[in-house]
């Protein structure tokens, strides 16, 4: 009976990487692009001269992309989504009075 071999996949629990990009951080990239891109074709049917329309959005586009490679850069591929949490938790969290940890039961 012949051997059957199989070939293992070693990269199944790895994070996407786009061009030093990780995880969240594409979608981010995608989204600016998609509205740089939106912005262009409102400016262009407004009537706004093409070359001015074109360098407004290469720049906002490179503003944008270069941003998102500072976040990523900096935070990690989940550590955006970490710090944004970070700023929701309260630093302290103060009680008067004990009335809203108290509940009555009701007997009937």
């Amino acid at each position: 009976m012949a051997r059957i071999t199989y070939v293992v996949n070693k990269g199944i629990n790895r994070s996407i990487v786009f061009r030093g990009l990780k995880g969240q951080y594409i979608w981010y990239a995608g989204g600016a692009m998609f509205m740089v891109m939106i912005m262009y074709a409102l400016m262009y049917v407004c009537g706004v001269n093409t070359y001015l329309c074109l360098l407004i959005a290469v720049c906002l586009a490179a503003a944008s992309i270069m941003t998102v490679y500072q976040l990523s850069n900096s935070f990690g591929e989940h550590g955006l989504s970490k710090a944004l949490a970070a700023r929701k938790v309260p630093s302290l969290v103060k009680a008067t009075s004990r009335k809203r940890f108290i509940t009555r039961i009701k007997s009937n």
